[in-house]
């Protein structure tokens, strides 16, 4: 599923009336999400999951191609766990 087909959706639910206004609401949905994890705020959506940023430390990594061993830098990266909910929904499929 893309961005495109969620403002499908949003306009097909009748919570819109244009296709141009559904896909500035995803956007900027979009944007706070993508605001709030740069500035290490956690995303709760509520039966759903949450979206939360972590840090990576700095570890000895290995050239495949050469057998080199190199130092992988330390990052940031943005892990999802799924609700309850939705796990369950999912099982029963």
């Amino acid at each position: 599923m893309t961005k495109s087909d969620l403002a499908d959706r949003l306009l097909a639910s009748g919570a819109v009336s244009t296709k141009a206004e559904a896909h500035d609401i995803v956007e900027a949905v979009f944007a706070a999400m993508k605001d709030a994890l740069a500035s290490g705020e956690d995303v709760k959506l509520s039966r759903f999951g949450n979206f939360v940023v972590r840090d990576k430390v700095a570890r000895l990594g290995r050239n495949p191609q050469t057998g080199e061993e190199i130092t992988l830098d330390g990052r940031r990266v943005v892990r999802f766990r799924g609700s309850q909910v939705m796990k369950t929904s999912l099982e029963k499929g």
